[in-house]
């Protein structure tokens, strides 16, 4: 990307920090505080608005993300309400397995530890921050349900070969279920190609949105075989009031669609915001921002080597995100000194995560890590 200056003109947060936590939350884009800003007002001066935006919420455009189709595509809350949807509409038998990593955030491993699912939780073991295929394969057998994944890993930035995971559980019988939160938005996702069977993400990090807003897709052969583990108004066809002037409270008509795992009204705002950033990233194009970010983070990377620090995450390219994590036994007190400088980052896994977008500069990068080696040797 040879527009950075430009591109950096649409985040307000450069003139402030120097921000580098996107795998956690991420400050607000203009063009998506703008689109909220003006629902809110046009809601507060007339009770009512016309963004076009609030025809579909996204769910247009973050198919188009994905590379699936709108009609499978949900609204929900975030990812956690996106995973727990899916554990509690698949059949479990007696005996059944769902296998996962070691690495996995909680909210990928705890929707399949509820006791009444009666379901046992296999966890493949990384091997130096990576799950190695062999090892899921040994584990996945056809006692399994379900394998569920990051795709990215939140505390090193592994980042597993969806099209071999799918290809391993659907060979088995099972599903493939995907958390997409640190990836959707800098790594190309694409479903279809890669045998998906659900997949879901909120979009307050990478997808610089406000929190509230997550899409879950569920794969156009499942949707109606699986009935929702919650209903509501929204999870019936709306084509029936369209017709009358009240609602069938007699009969339970559900949507065709992905719809049919939605329950009731969305926060429409954070929906507003979402569209508005993923309409952004589209434009600038996601295999663009990955070029990007991989760039920067290449030379994360390459400081840390030269600086003597041992890399949490893999340096192969294939497995790589825009997570780095470099090992400290120092890490918290790094990153509280580093924020009261102004330059945002996390401390993870024993480590400090860096999690740059593709509006960050490479002069930003040298300058967090000038900061990192002063301070590892003050304390």
């Amino acid at each position: 990307m040879e527009n950075v200056e430009e591109i950096r003109c649409l985040f307000p947060i450069v003139k402030h920090k120097i921000f580098m936590n996107h795998a956690a939350q991420s400050p607000l884009p203009k063009p998506v505080a703008d689109a909220v800003k003006r629902y809110v007002d046009d809601y507060s001066n007339f009770g009512a608005s016309n963004l076009p935006e609030l025809s579909d919420l996204g769910k247009s455009i973050f198919a188009e993300l994905i590379g699936a189709k709108q009609s499978e595509i949900a609204l929900v809350e975030n990812t956690s309400m996106g995973l727990n949807i899916a554990a509690n509409i698949l059949r479990y038998p007696p005996g059944s397995k769902v296998v996962t990593t070691d690495l996995e955030y909680p909210s990928v491993a705890y929707p399949w530890l509820r006791k009444n699912l009666n379901v046992k939780v296999h966890y493949v073991k990384n091997v130096n921050g990576k799950v190695p295929l062999e090892e899921v394969e040994k584990a996945v057998d056809d006692k399994t349900v379900a394998v569920a994944v990051s795709h990215v890993e939140y505390a090193n930035g592994f980042r597993n070969d969806l099209k071999a995971l799918g290809e391993i559980a659907h060979r088995h019988g099972a599903y493939l279920i995907v958390d997409a939160i640190q990836s959707a938005g800098v790594v190309p996702i694409d479903v279809k190609k890669d045998n998906v069977d659900f997949l879901t993400t909120a979009c307050y990090k990478w997808l610089l949105s406000p929190p509230g807003a997550a899409y879950l897709y569920v794969k156009e052969e499942l949707i109606q075989t699986f009935e929702p583990p919650l209903t509501g108004w929204a999870s019936v066809d709306q084509k029936i009031f369209e017709t009358v002037d009240f609602w069938d409270i007699w009969s339970l008509r559900l949507s065709e669609t992905a719809s049919r795992f939605e329950v009731g009204t969305p926060s429409a705002v954070s929906f507003i915001g979402a569209a508005e950033a993923i309409k952004m990233l589209l434009g600038f194009g996601i295999s663009n921002i990955e070029q990007r970010v991989l760039k920067l983070t290449d030379r994360l990377i390459d400081l840390a080597k030269a600086s003597g620090f041992m890399l949490q995450t893999p340096d192969e390219k294939p497995h790589r995100s825009g997570i780095v994590n470099i090992r400290t036994d120092k890490a918290q007190q790094i990153v509280k000194k580093l924020g009261e400088k102004g330059i945002v980052v996390s401390a993870r896994a024993r480590g400090i995560r860096i999690s740059p977008h593709f509006y960050n500069t490479e002069e930003e990068i040298e300058t967090l890590f000038e900061e990192i080696v002063r301070l590892e040797k003050l304390f």
